[in-house]
């Protein structure tokens, strides 16, 4: 399809990209029923690694098979499909050319002791699996998060050189941050600026609450009035704080939750600037006619704030 103004704006802020980096971002923002709007909603499969596969897929036994997910980010119109190498292995031959995907290439589990991935995934899998994209997460506030970085680092390089775009998970943890500090608006904000800082072409974080942790920020932020006061307000700053919207950004979903509370997020996220939402277990823990709904809600919250 012919490249609508609001994704030219924002393909024209990827200065340094080649061709094919920005066409494959371009495939991800004309993707769907978002297509041309500049917004998009991504479903991300990584949980069965993160969480187990009972805790993940227990509520929905249809989710044990990778078929699944990306059927249904397919029949729900998405942007987007994430997992890790695995599960697009398993269904990337059956839907090749149906949706972007995009390879994890690192992950954790609730097994593990640190606050660590293993990088589980390459860029010559992205690439043979027809991947738009590659993903990787990193934890700010981690001892181990300078690695992370710097695997980033050199994972970034061979995908740009690729013609791939970079999604970066900036997902605040470590010894020094309690639960609250990880969804801490300077937290959070400090953290989409990290990975706009390391080249991330789409930078994915958690919607921030109001609560300010760490005590040299706070100062700042009362001192500057920084309006935090709503979920419109925290997104807004998160965006700017991401090269003043020349990054995109968009927010996860979180744990379970009511469609009226996640959907009253999503339009604060809307209402903030975001790019779109990226979405798992919210989605895919219901049954499918409850998750298209869902989606459905969540396309039509985005449309409309694009319009």
């Amino acid at each position: 399809m012919p490249i609508s103004p609001q994704v030219s704006k924002i393909l024209a802020n990827y200065e340094s990209d080649n061709p094919g980096s920005k066409a494959n971002l371009a495939r991800i923002l004309n993707q769907g029923k978002l297509a041309g709007t500049g917004k998009v909603v991504i479903l991300p499969v990584d949980q069965g690694f993160e969480h187990g596969p009972a805790r993940s897929f227990a509520a929905n036994p249809l989710g044990y098979d990778p078929h699944y997910h990306h059927g249904l980010a397919i029949e729900a119109g998405l942007s987007a499909y994430a997992a890790p190498l695995g599960p697009l292995e398993a269904s990337s031959g059956t839907f090749a050319g149906q949706i972007p995907t995009i390879l994890k290439c690192n992950s954790s589990n609730s097994l593990a002791t640190t606050k660590d991935q293993a990088v589980t995934g390459t860029v010559a899998d992205a690439l043979r699996l027809g991947c738009s994209a590659i993903g990787f997460t990193i934890y700010p506030g981690s001892e181990y998060a300078f690695a992370q970085m710097e695997e980033l680092r050199d994972l970034s390089e061979k995908a740009k050189a690729a013609g791939l775009a970079v999604v970066t998970w900036s997902y605040p943890r470590g010894p020094e941050l309690d639960k609250a500090a990880e969804t801490a608006i300077d937290i959070c904000a400090y953290a989409a600026h990290m990975a706009a800082l390391l080249g991330a072409h789409i930078i994915k974080v958690k919607p921030p609450t109001d609560v300010l942790s760490q005590p040299a920020a706070k100062k700042v932020y009362l001192e500057q009035k920084i309006n935090i006061s709503t979920m419109a307000k925290r997104v807004e700053h998160v965006v700017q704080c991401c090269f003043n919207g020349r990054r995109m950004v968009v927010f996860s979903g979180g744990e379970n939750s009511t469609n009226e509370i996640l959907l009253e997020v999503v339009q604060g996220l809307a209402d903030g600037g975001a790019n779109g939402s990226i979405m798992g277990r919210n989605t895919f823990q219901r049954s499918k006619p409850d998750a298209l709904a869902l989606l459905g809600s969540i396309i039509e919250i985005f449309r409309k704030a694009a319009a």
